[in-house]
């Protein structure tokens, strides 16, 4: 691969999605060749059990432009993507599940949006019932009143993982489990400009999802009252001048 930088990195987790990865690539090829920029694709194996990391090893043999990395344990979805953005090159990070209920043809208007704001987040709100099911509708809906209710927040959905940035926005960042669910905020609190679009909400392609009622309402409970407080008690500072 070329040593220059590409514009664009996809940075993608992947656990058990053997019959979507091919059908991801393809769609992601399609949607950003017409906007004329340099990409790759980064694909983290979260220590997938189905034949995930073989299907990466031959797309990734047949195209330099898409790498991946499998961990040695299943580390869970912010450790991967996390892993993803340490490996990425890109002046602008994409970010996207790998079921395909993300459609990459919504690209160019992340894009387009990109030239206003630091970072542009998908929202499922207009869309949901036509790719989710009741509970997931639900779960998702109450999980956001929630964090938003708890945070001082607005975002709509901070569930879509569905993300554009630019890649200054994850350097000063410290990680900790559970962080893909508050992207947003966490840039908010480094001064970067976050913006909304709504984003299409496609059935998932293949597979089952890995996320239920107990991921939305209560495993990031915990996480959202330390985001609480670390938006209580960060500050800012700019230095004016220097001596030597």
């Amino acid at each position: 691969m070329n040593d220059t930088a590409p514009e664009l990195s996809f940075v993608i987790p992947c656990y058990n999605e053997e019959g979507n990865l091919r059908e991801l690539v393809k769609a992601i090829r399609a949607a950003v060749q017409p906007l004329k920029l340099s990409w790759e694709i980064i694909v983290t194996d979260d220590c997938s059990a189905d034949q995930s990391w073989e299907i990466l090893k031959e797309l990734g043999a047949g195209d330099p432009c898409i790498r991946a990395q499998r961990f040695a344990f299943n580390c869970g979805e912010s450790a991967a993507q996390w892993a993803g953005f340490k490996a990425a090159r890109g002046k602008y990070i994409v970010t996207l599940d790998a079921d395909l209920q993300n459609d990459p043809a919504d690209l160019p208007r992340f894009w387009e949006a990109l030239k206003n704001y630091d970072c542009v987040c998908g929202s499922r709100v207009e869309t949901r019932k036509k790719g989710d099911g009741f509970v997931k509708v639900v779960s998702s809906r109450i999980a956001n009143w929630v964090r938003n209710k708890l945070s001082g927040e607005n975002i709509t959905d901070a569930g879509c993982c569905y993300r554009a940035f630019r890649r200054e926005c994850i350097e000063d960042l410290k990680f900790f489990k559970g962080m893909h669910r508050f992207m947003p905020t966490l840039f908010k609190m480094e001064g970067f400009t976050v913006a909304e679009i709504p984003v299409t909400n496609n059935p998932r392609f293949s597979g089952q999802s890995h996320y239920g009622v107990w991921n939305r309402l209560f495993a990031s409970f915990y996480d959202l009252l330390a985001v609480r407080w670390m938006k209580k008690r960060m500050f800012k500072f700019k230095v004016a001048a220097k001596i030597n």
